[in-house]
C-alpha cells in the first residue's frame, strides 16, 4: 500500500521524525510548517491523509481541520491530529472539527502505521465511490441530499452496566440495539440494517476480534463501520483490530462525549458511502436500461446474449429469440407527434413485459424494435409466445396522452432458434431479423419463424 501523506508541524524535528517513519514504509511524504501552508498544499495537490499538529502559530490545528472539512475539494481527506494534548475535551473538540483520529506524542510506531494504513484503505474505497458517483451525476442523475445524521447502532457488550451507560450516551444520536451474545449479534447485524457496530472488548471468555473478523467477512456486514472499545494499555489489540478492518477505537474509561463524537463521525461516513453506492448502482442501471421503456437496452443484450447462448450450448439446451417491430410506427410520430410515439413505445414495452416469462430477457433493440430472448424454449413454444404477444398488441387499442383518442397498433414478429451445432449472437439475430423482414413483406401483423 502506498499513499501521499502530508505532515504538518511547526517543529522541524517532529516533521523529520514522522517523515522518516513514513518513508521507511514507502509512503510519499509532503511537509508543511504551518496551517496556511498545509491548506495551500491541499488545494494544489492530491493528498491521501494528513498528520496535523494542533499547537501551531497563526491558525491552530482545530481551525485547519475545520477549513479542510468545510471545503468540498478537501473534505474527504482523513485527518489525524498528532498532539501532546491528551484530555478527552481536546479529542472531542477535534472530532467535532472533523478529525478522524488522534495520536498522542510521543507517537507509538505501531499505532501510527496501523492508523495510517487503515485510514488510507478507507479513503481508497471512498474515492472510488465518489469517482463513480461523479460519473452518475454526469449522466444527469440528481445529487443526493445531505445524509440524515441519526443512526442505527448495534452495541455488543458483555456487561449490562456498560451497555446502559453507552446506550444512554448515544440516545440523542442513534437508536441502539444492545446485545451480550457476540454470535447472536453477528446474525442480528446480517439480518438488519445498522450504521455502526460498537464492540466492547470486556468479554471474559470470548475474543472480540473474532466478531470483528466475522463482520468483515460477511457480504451483508462488510461495509458497516466498527468501533472497538479497548482497555488502556491494550495497544496490540487495537493494532490487530485496525489490521482486520476495524474502523475506529476508544479506550476505557469511555468519555460519553467522545463516544458520541466518534459514533457520529462513523454514522455520517456510513450514510455518505451508502448514498455513493446507491448512485453507482443507478449508474450501472442507467448504462444497461432503456430510459424510455425501462427494458434492458441494446448494450445489455449484446453482452448478455452471448452468455445465454454459450450456456445453452454447453448444457445441450435450446434457446429462441424473437424480434418484434411496431408496424407503421413512423405514421404515429408524423400524425400525432413524438410524445404520442413515446407513449406507444412505453405501452408496447409494458405489454411485452406482461407477455414474456420470468426467465425471458426483454430488450429494446432500438427505435420501435424489441427483442425477447427465451432460454429453454424450442421453436414451437417461441412461436406460441410470439403469437400471444401479437394478439395482445392488436387486441387492445393504445391510449394517447392527454387525449381520449385510441390508436390501433399492430406488430410484426420474427423468430429464430439456436442451432445446436453452434451459433453466434450475430447469426441468430440475423436469422430472426430476416424472419421479421419476411413478416413485413407478407403484409405485417404476423409471426414468421426463420428456417432451421
Amino acid at each position: 500500500m502506498t499513499a501521499r501523506i502530508l505532515v504538518v508541524d511547526d517543529i522541524p524535528a517532529n516533521v523529520k521524525l514522522l517523515e522518516a517513519r513514513l518513508v521507511a514504509e514507502y509512503f510519499d511524504v509532503l511537509t508543511a510548517a504551518d496551517g496556511y501552508e498545509a491548506l495551500a498544499i491541499c488545494e494544489k495537490q492530491s493528498v491521501d491523509l494528513i498528520l496535523l499538529d494542533i499547537m501551531m502559530p497563526g491558525i491552530d490545528g482545530f481551525e485547519v481541520c475545520e477549513r479542510l472539512k468545510s471545503n468540498p475539494r478537501t473534505a474527504h481527506i482523513p485527518v489525524v491530529m498528532v498532539t501532546a494534548l491528551d484530555q478527552p475535551s481536546d479529542r472531542v473538540r477535534g472530532l467535532k472539527a472533523g478529525a478522524d483520529d488522534f495520536l498522542t506524542k510521543p507517537v507509538n510506531d505501531l499505532q501510527l502505521m496501523s492508523r495510517v494504513k487503515s485510514l488510507v484503505r478507507l479513503k481508497n474505497v471512498s474515492d472510488e465511490l465518489r469517482l463513480r458517483a461523479e460519473t452518475a451525476h454526469s449522466f444527469g442523475l440528481p445529487v443526493t441530499d445531505r445524509p440524515d445524521e441519526f443512526g442505527n447502532v448495534l452495541l455488543v457488550d458483555g456487561r449490562g452496566s456498560s451497555q446502559e451507560r453507552m446506550t444512554r450516551a448515544l440516545k440523542p444520536v442513534a437508536e441502539v440495539t444492545a446485545m451480550s451474545d457476540p454470535q447472536a449479534a453477528l446474525f442480528e447485524a446480517a439480518e438488519n440494517s445498522f450504521d455502526l457496530v460498537i464492540v466492547n472488548s470486556n468479554f471474559d471468555d470470548y475474543d472480540p476480534l473474532r466478531l470483528c473478523s466475522q463482520l468483515r467477512s460477511l457480504e451483508r456486514t462488510r461495509y458497516i463501520p466498527i468501533l472497538l472499545v479497548a482497555e488502556q494499555g491494550h495497544e496490540e489489540l487495537v493494532v490487530r483490530a485496525l489490521d482486520l478492518g476495524v474502523t475506529d477505537y476508544l479506550m476505557r474509561p469511555v468519555d460519553p462525549n467522545e463516544l458520541v463524537a466518534r459514533s457520529l463521525t462513523q454514522i455520517r461516513r456510513k450514510h455518505c458511502n451508502d448514498q455513493l453506492r446507491a448512485s453507482v448502482k443507478q449508474t450501472i442501471e442507467l448504462a444497461v436500461t432503456d430510459g424510455l421503456t425501462g427494458l434492458h437496452n441494446r448494450r445489455y443484450l449484446d453482452n448478455h446474449l452471448k452468455l445465454l447462448i454459450d450456456r445453452a450450448l454447453a448444457r445441450g439446451r435450446t434457446l429462441s429469440i424473437c424480434i418484434t417491430d411496431i408496424d407503421r410506427f413512423k405514421t404515429v410520430n408524423d400524425t400525432h407527434g413524438h410524445d404520442a410515439g413515446d407513449e406507444v413505445l412505453r405501452e408496447f414495452a409494458h405489454r411485452v413485459r406482461a407477455t414474456v416469462r420470468g426467465a425471458d430477457l426483454a430488450c429494446r433493440f432500438g427505435g420501435e424494435e424489441f427483442v425477447v430472448v427465451m432460454p429453454d424454449t424450442p421453436a414451437d413454444a417461441a412461436a406460441a409466445i410470439a403469437e400471444r404477444l401479437r394478439t395482445i398488441v392488436e387486441g387492445r387499442p393504445f391510449p394517447l396522452p392527454n387525449s381520449d383518442m385510441l390508436l390501433s397498433i399492430t406488430a410484426s414478429l420474427g423468430i429464430a432458434t439456436l442451432n445446436p451445432a453452434g451459433d453466434t449472437p450475430e447469426a441468430l439475430l440475423k436469422r430472426a431479423d430476416m424472419a421479421l423482414y419476411q413478416a413485413k413483406n407478407n403484409g405485417r401483423n404476423q409471426v414468421v419463424a426463420a428456417a432451421a
